[in-house]
């Protein structure tokens, strides 16, 4: 057997549906033993980011690594993004480049660079293929390291000769699963006298929480002990954030809405967070508040992050565990001040929501797209200022119901996730909340959507600059200076795509028009302009009053 064909069944027995990709001449045949699949989707996308992108989103919804391939040299640079994407949201991810002939040269050292060395620092594993018989056995390695808790992404580079040679004896392995560890009785005792004793504590959903048992375990947990909590910006969802219990979510590292809260527990039960996501607050030595760090694997010690016990092994046996050594002492804390903050942030979250100028103020955005999506809906975030107002505003029902990016945090993957959520989904709405930079970045991927005969509402936040580091450069008293850009004309650009685009004029328009848009099949764009002059007043200046009138 051919080993490319080896190789497309060793995926096919890891349970692969899609593999997104650019391919070159150096995997020409891979894809041809790919077409032979009845069992795999080859998803032709237009750059490799893309690519890259849509399969790390596939790992992330489904707990599967997705696959994306791509050819040598520039082919293979433009997987570092996704591989790092990847890596730090600890979404399975298998990439597949290709390469020149290794037993012979064939056009010298053009366009070969080490990419086995470069994958090194942002995968959990890198391996060339050298010889057929390897192939069943690094396919199978590469797959359990990338499921693996934490997930990551991992690399296989294959090289042209090889993927021709003949494997006379070809062995497909096993695919094993591996249970998770519990927690030690110790760690889960020590832990349930923690919050037992404390008066105030707080409960934290990380992005680690994220599973199906680890969510219905928490559900248990809130409402069993009485306990409230807070998300990560990456934990959203994880309970229904209508719960009487949410305080809200972090959007920022310090000096939040929430951080008032925060500043008054004395124990934090921090469940799934590490510190690759963007910190939810910041621990210092002389506090005297307690965190529990309850994960699959240790803390990383950080000088913002320092847990005082570690409850190491599966969350949901953990967090249950907890709720049962609780019951005892359910819902004996008072709440009455944290109820108090969640009044308030109510309050300033809502005071411009239902303001109607125009161009749209980012707060009356959020609540339109969530008035008019269904509970179930997925919305998927690029990344820019609009990110912390989402975080903040967007109450999300579902697990993976808001789905962004806080860790890498790079521009320009929202289209590809929102497109991926949609192939896997085709029944839910499915919008795409982009800035107008990072939209531009894999504008391109649009083609890819309308070929792919996608659902998909792509709305284009636009303000013709960069306007997240036009808030920082504000915050920071510096002359605002060159982040200003102009952009196309982006309802004609959809349509040459074959796209339907929409440009509201009024609040009005944007709700009809994304009524239209959600309710009928294809891809649609709007354009819709939007007003962030208002951030540093409300990110910063409010902030610094509603800090002060808590305090009285």
């Amino acid at each position: 057997m051919k080993a490319s064909d080896v190789f497309i069944k060793a995926l096919e027995n890891e349970g692969v549906e899609y593999i997104f990709g650019l391919p070159g001449e150096e995997n020409l045949d891979i894809l041809d033993s790919i077409r032979k699949s009845d069992k795999i989707k080859f998803v032709l996308t237009r750059h490799e980011q893309g690519a890259g992108f849509m399969a790390a989103t596939y790992g992330r919804l489904t707990g599967k690594a997705g696959v994306c391939m791509s050819t040598l040299g520039p082919g293979a640079t433009n997987m570092v993004t996704p591989a790092a994407y990847a890596q730090l949201g600890a979404m399975p991810l298998v990439i597949i480049s290709g390469q020149k002939p290794i037993k012979e040269s064939k056009q010298g050292n053009f366009q070969i660079i080490d990419v086995v060395e470069m994958m090194k620092p942002l995968t959990k594993y890198t391996k060339q293929v050298t010889n057929g018989d390897q192939i069943s056995a690094i396919t199978r390695e590469a797959f359990r390291l990338a499921q693996d808790e934490r997930p990551g992404a991992v690399h296989i580079e294959f090289p042209e000769d090889i993927a021709r040679e003949e494997v006379k004896s070809p062995q497909i392995f096993d695919v094993v699963s591996v249970h998770i560890p519990n927690a030690t009785s110790a760690s889960l005792e020590r832990a349930s006298k923690m919050i037992e004793n404390a008066k105030m504590p707080l409960l934290l959903i990380g992005a680690g929480a994220n599973r199906k048992r680890a969510s219905e375990a928490l559900n248990s947990f809130v409402d069993t002990i009485g306990i409230p909590f807070f998300n990560t910006q990456m934990g959203k969802g994880i309970i229904d954030e209508r719960h009487d219990l949410y305080l809200g979510t972090a959007a920022l590292s310090d000096n939040d809405f929430i951080h008032e809260a925060i500043k008054s527990a004395d124990l934090i039960v921090n469940v799934g967070h590490d510190t690759i996501e963007k910190p939810p607050f910041f621990m210092h030595p002389d506090n005297e508040r307690k965190v529990i760090h309850v994960n699959f694997f240790p803390a990383e010690i950080d000088e913002v992050y320092f847990p005082q016990l570690n409850v190491i092994g599966d969350i949901a046996y953990s967090i249950n565990q907890l709720t049962n050594a609780l019951r005892p002492v359910a819902k004996s804390w008072n709440t009455d001040f944290f109820m108090k903050i969640k009044k308030h942030v109510t309050e300033r979250l809502a005071k411009y929501q239902n303001d109607d100028r125009f161009p749209i103020l980012p707060q009356r955005s959020v609540k339109v797209i969530r008035d008019s999506m269904p509970d179930d809906g997925i919305v998927t975030l690029d990344n820019g200022i609009y990110k912390i107002w989402f975080a903040r505003n967007y109450p999300t029902y579902v697990p993976n119901g808001l789905l962004l990016d806080n860790a890498l945090a790079t521009m320009s993957a929202g289209l590809p996730s929102a497109m991926m959520v949609s192939e896997l989904y085709p029944e839910k709405k499915v919008i795409s909340i982009n800035g107008d930079g990072g939209f531009m970045m894999n504008s391109q991927e649009l083609e890819t959507a309308v070929r792919l005969n996608l659902n998909l509402v792509v709305i284009i936040l636009n303000d013709n600059a960069y306007g997240m580091i036009q808030w920082k450069q504000e915050k920071d008293d510096l002359d605002k200076y060159s982040l200003d850009f102009k952009n196309p004309d982006f309802v004609k650009y959809a349509e040459s795509f074959g796209a339907t685009g929409y440009r509201p004029e009024s609040v009005v328009d944007f709700t009809n028009d994304l009524e239209t848009a959600l309710n009928t099949d294809g891809v649609h764009l709007i354009d819709l302009a939007v007003d962030y002059s208002l951030n540093h007043k409300i990110l910063n200046v409010l902030l610094k009053e509603y800090s002060e009138n808590i305090k009285k």
